[in-house]
Order: C-alpha cells, then sequence, then structure tokens
C-alpha cells in the first residue's frame, strides 16, 4: 500500500502533537483496512472517507481504487491521481470535526 500525507494533515498534525500516538494507530488501522475504518462521506466530499480519532476529530483520506471504481476520480480530480496505483492511501486532513469539514 502507497500511503500519502498532504501538506495539510502533516501540519494538523504538528499542531496536534498531544495526540500524534493516537492517529498514528488510526492510521496504521486505516492502512490494514481503509474500508472498515473509514465512513465515505457525500456532497463537497464525495470520495473522501473519515474516521474518528477520538471524540469530535477526525482524519479525512481518500482510497484510489475505490474513489476509481466509484467513477469519483472525476469529482476529487487530484491532480497525480493518473500517476498512483489503485492501492494508494492519501492522508487529506486531520482536525476537529467541525472545523475540518469546514476547509475550502
Amino acid at each position: 500500500m502507497e500511503t500519502l500525507f498532504e501538506t495539510a494533515f502533516l501540519v494538523a498534525l504538528k499542531k496536534h502533537a498531544s495526540i500524534k500516538k493516537l492517529v498514528k494507530k488510526k492510521i496504521d488501522m486505516i492502512i490494514d483496512n481503509p474500508l472498515a475504518m473509514g465512513e465515505p462521506l457525500k456532497g463537497n466530499w464525495q470520495g473522501f472517507y473519515s474516521c474518528p480519532v477520538k471524540r469530535n476529530f477526525i482524519i479525512i483520506y481518500l482510497y484510489c481504487e475505490v474513489c476509481r471504481k466509484k467513477g469519483d476520480n472525476n469529482v476529487v480530480l487530484c491532480g497525480d491521481c493518473h500517476n498512483r496505483s489503485d492501492k494508494t492511501l492519501k492522508f487529506i486532513l486531520l482536525g476537529p470535526h467541525d472545523r475540518t469539514y469546514g476547509v475550502d
């Protein structure tokens, strides 16, 4: 499994260093089984998945295989989509639920 971390995710991880161990544990669980750990999102977040780290704190990620199978890649429009294998996980955002979904 290829794993990528967006800059916004890494910045948020640094900002919320107090829960770094919890985030690492969730990331490992997502890598082991991305579909079982995450909830598919809808609307403006179509194609993405969210996974709670702790109460009201989430990880948002993409799983390329599912994104392509559902045709969500035509909505998400990743700039590097054609350069990535189906077995790619992209960790996009990390943060408090309301603030994370509010990111444009």
